[in-house]
């Protein structure tokens, strides 16, 4: 237990932690002064490390440290998130984050026009920020405030029917149909695709594979090449002899001397062209997944083509579209169809008539004869 003295007319506090005592001067001639910071110090203060001089800056300046050393893929996306937060905690010391400034800074991020999973993937940065000061040795951080999270609806609905594919990629230039065409079917990123070397490409076995430090999820992947497929690398490997210069690159640019960087124009020209609406290249991973199940595949044997880790994710990319819905209706409309009820209603008929005294000859004999009932 602490203890509360006076030196002349301040009032010091007296606390132990490990056993050893610590004394420390309140500056203040009231006794009520003294016991709120002795009750505060029993609760926070730990030997080396005082809570209330560590700010957020710091915790933030910790948490890109600890992204940078790890190399985490994630890392533009925490210093975007680090930068909204700053906007509202910059300047402010750690023991002051509660609860109630993270609704503050929930509702300031709403009016600037944030949707909820932005805001969602800041709480989150915020949480790891303090969860790695919590972790620290000394800590920096006494305790992680309970911080809301808001509902998403992050149901993906983009997806491309296949005559919508074809239509765009039949519109693209020449050198990114064999491009899209591995998206539609893979459902790879498309900076995986960009990325992809000839030396994780192997024609005589027919497959491509993509290392786990290449990928978002850390997981190494391969593929197995389809016939059209196939013939699309292989084609890509004839051209490649014909460029002056030798790129590692399966997919080239469209001179051929370099990666395939921004096509944003020549991909609106293509769904301009091909009347498909606005279309994100991003459908095509939707799409993949979709027709994969659609076709049968195992769900996880899908998830280890697309790259997805988690089922959550990917049940959110395993869109339902109006023509799922009306063939779920049609299949069902055909299987009540090929229900037969005909007997069993000229049985129900015949009994009821019979117990009305109604002889068989009356109702023309053959139901009766066909079905007679039960006794």
């Amino acid at each position: 237990m602490g203890t509360i003295y006076k030196r002349g007319n301040i009032y010091w506090i007296q606390y132990y932690r490990n056993g050893k005592p610590y004394r420390e001067s309140t500056k203040s001639t009231k006794e009520s002064d003294a016991k709120r910071k002795l009750k505060k110090r029993e609760g926070e203060e730990i030997p080396g490390i005082h809570f209330e001089k560590v700010w957020f800056d710091e915790l933030a300046e910790d948490a890109l440290r600890d992204y940078r050393i790890n190399q985490r893929k994630s890392l533009d996306r925490l210093e975007l998130s680090i930068d909204h937060l700053k906007g509202v905690f910059e300047g402010i010391k750690v023991i002051n984050i509660d609860t109630p400034r993270i609704r503050e800074y929930i509702e300031h991020r709403k009016e600037e026009g944030a949707a909820n999973g932005t805001i969602n993937r800041e709480l989150a940065a915020l949480k790891r920020m303090l969860k790695l000061g919590e972790g620290q040795t000394p800590p920096k951080v006494n305790r992680v405030p309970f911080i809301p999270m808001l509902r998403e609806n992050n149901v993906r609905k983009g997806f491309f029917e296949h005559g919508d594919f074809v239509a765009l990629r039949d519109a693209l230039p020449e050198y990114l149909k064999g491009f899209v065409t591995f998206a539609y079917k893979t459902g790879w990123r498309v900076s995986e695709i960009k990325n992809l070397t000839w030396n994780q490409v192997d024609l005589e076995q027919k497959i491509v594979r993509i290392e786990g430090d290449q990928t978002k999820n850390a997981e190494a992947r391969t593929v197995y090449l389809d016939e059209e497929l196939e013939a699309i690398f292989t084609g890509q490997r004839a051209g490649r002899k014909k460029n002056e210069k030798l790129l590692p690159y399966v997919f080239p640019n469209w001179d051929g001397k370099g990666r395939i960087q921004n096509f944003a124009k020549a991909w609106k020209k293509a769904c301009k062209d091909a009347n498909t609406g606005k279309r994100l290249f991003h459908d095509f991973r939707r799409t993949a997944v979709r027709n994969m199940v659609r076709a049968g595949i195992p769900e996880r044997v899908a998830m280890m083509v697309s790259g997805h880790k988690t089922r959550s994710v990917f049940e959110r990319y395993n869109i339902v579209s109006d023509a799922d819905l009306k063939l779920a209706a049609q299949k069902q409309a055909e299987y009540l169809n090929a229900q037969t009820v005909t007997k069993p209603l000229q049985s129900v008929v015949s009994i009821e008539n019979h117990e009305k005294g109604e002889s068989a000859e009356s109702l023309g004999g053959s139901a009766w004869e066909s079905n007679p009932p039960a006794r």
